[in-house]
């Protein structure tokens, strides 16, 4: 009973707003500084080649350009989520909005391939400092109900939105005078952003006692980054000793992580979540969303850029239409909430993509792009059904408190799945050569290898599904 009355006056303290935040205003700056962190996770897409033969970039060093920020994200997300619950989700999320800000300008003056890769490294950890305190945010200003499944919806549309303009803006600005420009314009609105947000938003914190588990996040985090080196390095060869210790050191710092959240009273991700359903159909649409769906679109336009002599402006119209197709179905599949359970959503959305990627079969070898525009519009459409029932059921999988923890966990799989995906693409799509012929086999088999992994996507949240007691 002591204890309870002295906690009690600091609670309020650590939940009372700094200027009352209409849901409307958290939403709207929530989503565009979403908007904005796809639109900077995205813009290498089709200005990785300009980029890479400015930088003097080897084409096994690619791999790196594409993947420093999802290896940012998934290796902070989930600790970006659990610190968000515990100091602060306004907090957390202006600091993310302030460092993609700058770390973007920085990558817009890189000269060298490691610095540009550093700096797209920590956009990731920026963009998962905002991704995890959105939702937690979110969750906060609309409570359970269809409130909260038309904000998630729309959040989700965000995040189709700005993979849909990112590819056009960065085309457009590049054709202007360099690859650079993009990343300096983007710097530039992330931080006019960040300057709208302190008014803007209201501050809450998770309920819950205790301190913050440092260790947990330091364990997961730095064993993320350890595995993400070694599936990127892991392209020029498997059995290279880096490779190997990258991988031992990663399997190491999960293992005494598990032993961190077993001890510590308040962990940051509660392991007995991991006996849910509902989490791990969460998690595994995430993970497989990255595998097949965002792996294939992060590289397919460098591909067809080669085999197609598409321009990287040409190649930003393209794929905006997958993009655009994901954003509105998005905003429209609010509507399914209720009717739909979300893992029907989701194995809707990766059957989708399935018979895409195999409708655009043979399109890269025959240097047809309108081939493509079916599959773009069907993938698009799986993909709005996704982004759209993700963010949902991440929050709504884990305790009320923690919802920036449930959106951290869900975007480290997706992120997670996106780097893995993104090497295990540039691996097959390489594998017989850089000719163009070559290339243009390898894209075939880039599409199978995505079909295929959309198709156990389904299977597999289709079986995640609570028992009833």
């Amino acid at each position: 009973m002591p204890r309870t009355a002295t906690a009690a006056p600091t609670a309020a303290p650590a939940t009372a707003p700094v200027r009352a935040a209409s849901p409307a205003r958290t939403l709207a700056l929530t989503s565009a500084a979403t908007f904005m962190a796809l639109m900077t996770y995205t813009a290498p897409m089709v200005t990785l080649s300009d980029t890479a033969a400015a930088l003097g970039t080897s084409l096994s060093a690619q791999a790196w350009l594409l993947n420093g920020t999802p290896l940012g994200l998934a290796a902070l997300l989930l600790v970006a989520g659990s610190l968000a619950d515990d100091y602060g989700r306004r907090r957390i999320f202006l600091y993310g909005t302030y460092a993609l800000g700058v770390t973007t300008a920085l990558g817009a003056l890189a000269t060298s391939t490691w610095m540009f890769t550093l700096a797209r490294v920590v956009q990731g950890a920026a963009s998962a400092a905002i991704l995890a305190a959105s939702l937690g945010l979110i969750a906060q200003a609309y409570p359970a109900g269809p409130g909260r499944i038309r904000a998630t919806g729309v959040w989700g549309a965000f995040v189709s939105g700005g993979i849909a303009l990112s590819p056009v803006v960065s085309g457009a600005l590049a054709t202007l005078t360099d690859w650079r420009l993009p990343y300096a314009v983007l710097a530039v609105t992330t931080l006019a952003v960040g300057a709208l947000a302190p008014r803007a938003l209201t501050e809450s914190r998770a309920p819950r006692a205790g301190r913050p588990d440092l260790a947990g996040a330091l364990t997961f985090g730095l064993a993320l980054v350890a595995l993400l080196a070694a599936l990127t390095l892991g392209r020029d060869g498997w059995l290279r000793l880096p490779v190997g210790a990258l991988l031992l050191t990663a399997a190491a710092l999960l293992t005494a992580f598990t032993y961190v959240e077993r001890r510590t009273a308040t962990p940051m991700l509660d392991l007995g979540l991991l006996r849910r359903p509902l989490f791990l159909a969460s998690s595994a649409g995430g993970l497989f969303t990255g595998l097949s769906v965002i792996a294939l679109f992060s590289y397919l336009p460098t591909v067809l850029q080669h085999t197609m002599g598409l321009s990287a402006m040409g190649t930003g119209w393209l794929f905006m239409l997958w993009a655009g197709t994901g954003f509105l179905v998005a905003l429209q599949a609010r509507r399914l909430a209720g009717r739909v359970p979300a893992r029907a959503q989701l194995a809707a959305g990766f059957l989708l993509h399935a018979v895409a990627a195999l409708t655009m079969l043979g399109a890269a070898a025959g240097g047809s792009w309108p081939r493509l525009l079916p599959g773009l519009l069907l993938s698009g459409a799986g993909s709005g059904l996704l982004n759209a029932a993700l963010p949902l059921l991440a929050v709504e999988s884990v305790p009320p408190g923690r919802a920036a923890m449930g959106s951290g966990a869900g975007n480290t799989a997706r992120y997670l799945g996106s780097a893995v995906g993104v090497a295990l693409m540039i691996a097959v799509a390489t594998a017989s050569g850089s000719s163009p012929a070559a290339l243009a086999h390898g894209a075939d088999v880039a599409l199978l290898v995505s079909a295929g992994l959309g198709v156990l996507a389904a299977l597999t949240v289709l079986t995640l599904r609570e028992r009833r007691r």
